[in-house]
């Protein structure tokens, strides 16, 4: 056995007694060069993307001394909010500290890390205890926004700065690109129905993915379609909210460039 499989293994106990957990860590073991294509980065510490990939579910199940992605995932925020910050402070020097505030708020929300960490096709590389994996953990948004934000600490802890920020540049390639000018933040609905229906009579449509939480406390994910392509998702408090998110997301999309030429799913 290599020395960079005992490191990979040593964040979780070397026997797994229960047979399901087994499965679930070899398969990942397996997939994991995919998600490194992914991201164009490849780990010297296998023990640090495996720490990424393991959900606190599984702390729950086997015991308090199981280590999870938590605190990774607390430095990967941070190290995401820098690299776009800094991004949007050189991009758009006539911008004031609100406007850059809410860009910055729209290209680190939960919906929009959700996303990138689909397209890496993450929950398929997640290290769920039984009980998460049986209620749907795996497709989860928030679950997926937070593995993605632990992968990006993951990386910075393997590498360095400037590393993870070229790592986090290229995932939001298509978000930021070229971008020239950032959408209408007070109205994004209206902005982008505008915008599609200068080449089309067919308005957007909005549809609520999933909805979580106690009555009193509920999220919601939305998606926006147009002509059966989604161009965007977004959570909020509110339908009405989510439905924003997504409409801003899907003109962040649009004015960078990917537009309606790299839809993120068909309907």
């Amino acid at each position: 056995m290599s020395c960079r499989t005992r490191t990979a293994a040593g964040v979780l106990p070397a026997v797994l007694h229960d047979r399901q957990h087994a499965t679930v860590r070899k398969s990942t073991m397996a997939t994991t060069a995919d998600l490194e294509a992914g991201l164009g980065y490849q780990f010297r510490d296998a023990a640090l993307l495996r720490l990424a990939l393991t959900h606190p579910s599984l702390a729950h199940e086997m015991g308090g001394g199981q280590q999870h992605n938590q605190r990774l995932e607390f430095l990967g925020d941070a190290v995401l909010q820098l690299v776009i910050t800094t991004r949007l402070y050189g991009q758009f020097p006539d911008l004031g500290e609100g406007s850059l505030t809410q860009a910055r708020a729209q290209m680190v929300n939960r919906a929009m890390l959700a996303q990138h960490g689909r397209r890496l096709d993450l929950g398929s590389h997640l290290v769920l205890s039984r009980g998460e994996e049986t209620s749907g953990g795996r497709s989860r948004s928030s679950t997926i926004a937070d593995a993605f934000e632990a992968l990006i600490g993951a990386i910075y802890l393997d590498s360095d700065y400037p590393t993870t920020r070229d790592v986090v540049l290229g995932l939001y390639q298509d978000v930021l690109g070229e971008l020239e000018v950032l959408p209408n933040l007070s109205n994004p609905k209206g902005e982008l129905q505008e915008l599609l229906q200068a080449t089309s009579p067919e308005p957007p449509r909005y549809e609520v993915k999933s909805s979580t939480g106690p009555d009193h406390n509920r999220n919601f994910e939305c998606a926006v379609y147009h002509r059966g392509m989604e161009l965007g998702r977004g959570l909020g408090r509110s339908k009405k909210t989510a439905e924003s998110a997504a409409a801003q997301s899907a003109l962040l999309r649009m004015r960078a460039g990917a537009g309606m030429e790299a839809p993120l799913n068909p309907s």
